[in-house]
């Protein structure tokens, strides 16, 4: 298990026994890069709460466990940061594939659950009533986002009338094809919902569908000449990780696919920049946060604002931040005033 780093100012701000998050994230196997940025958002967090103070005068310490990527993992830690760890509060993990079977487990412990990346809309068609979440909108509706904006932006005699869906078998990636395809699907255990086909609606045909594999694909350049064989003038491209990013885009690049547009599911991160370079131009991505957002709240009980934020990452870290630090560092931010309120 990995201790959460506290603030030596701490001690000195302050005192009695220690609140405890617990967290179990995806620091290594196929989510690794998101779940290291969870975790700095949260000790980041928690290390500017103790220098103001403390939560409810006490310090906050943040214990994060390795769960691998692994379901069953992530299971085993919840229960133990529950049962044995006596975690006072838990902060969520990555993934709607890690958050679908943990969020049972919480919810069955009576313990909220706020979470800051499972957007898959069958994590809260349950019935739960323990569970929050920190971004906008379900994956379903996340596709509406790029067509919105194509629709809005490009004149009528210039949109793409032809659209190709090529996804990772993930969670969230098959949750916002769901939405874009539409038709009849499972929310939940044997509860069926119709969603209207984004696509469909915007006047665009579905000419390609593909997925791959949850795990191991490598055959990128297949993949990407499918695709351009497919005559398909929108390309949308739902991967579960960076990595996945990367390597769709340096494929498309390679066979030398020229859409009208391209949407991908992830990018926001520098990982994404360094590995594509100047292919990243043009590229369409969704973020829940954006760097020169006018945005102030509080922190510890005084104002925070989005400036405050990104000052305080770069000096702890030499690095701007991304939004998979600022979603998690809102997440304890909000924890935290909810205990304050409570």
């Amino acid at each position: 298990m990995l201790t959460g780093q506290t603030s030596s100012a701490m001690a000195e701000t302050a005192s009695g026994e220690p609140i405890i998050a617990g967290a179990s994230l995806p620091l290594t196997g196929g989510f690794s890069v998101n779940g290291q940025k969870h975790k700095e958002g949260y000790e980041l967090c928690a290390d500017l709460i103790n220098q103001s103070g403390g939560l409810l005068g006490r310090p906050l310490e943040v214990i994060v466990s390795d769960n691998r990527s692994d379901t069953e993992t992530a299971i085993t830690q919840h229960e133990r940061l529950i049962n044995v760890d006596g975690a006072d509060l838990l902060f969520g993990t990555f993934s709607s594939r890690l958050t679908f079977p943990v969020s049972a487990i919480t919810e069955q412990n009576n313990m909220v659950y706020p979470i800051p990346s499972g957007a898959a809309q069958r994590i809260y068609e349950r019935g739960f009533d323990t569970l929050f979440y920190f971004q906008p909108v379900a994956a379903e509706q996340v596709g509406q986002s790029p067509i919105e904006l194509l629709t809005n932006r490009v004149p009528a005699e210039e949109l793409p009338k032809t659209a190709a869906i090529v996804h990772a078998d993930d969670f969230f990636a098959n949750s916002i094809a769901n939405g874009l395809v539409g038709g009849e699907v499972e929310v939940s255990e044997g509860q069926m919902v119709e969603l209207p086909s984004l696509l469909a609606d915007a006047g665009m045909e579905l000419v390609y569908n593909e997925q791959w594999p949850e795990e191991g694909f490598a055959d990128w350049i297949t993949l990407a000449n499918s695709v351009k064989n497919s005559g398909a003038e929108f390309l949308i491209g739902l991967t579960a990780s960076p990595e996945e990013t990367v390597q769709l885009t340096r494929a498309l690049q390679t066979v030398g696919y020229q859409p009208k547009a391209v949407y991908l599911s992830q990018g926001t991160q520098q990982e994404y920049l360094e590995g594509v370079g100047d292919a990243a131009n043009g590229v369409m991505i969704h973020s829940a946060w954006h760097p020169l957002a006018p945005w102030e709240g509080v922190l510890a009980g005084k104002p925070f604002s989005n400036q405050d934020f990104i000052a305080a990452y770069e000096a702890k870290y030499g690095i701007e931040p991304d939004e998979d630090v600022a979603i998690p560092f809102a997440l304890c931010q909000g924890m935290a005033q909810a205990v304050e309120g409570a």
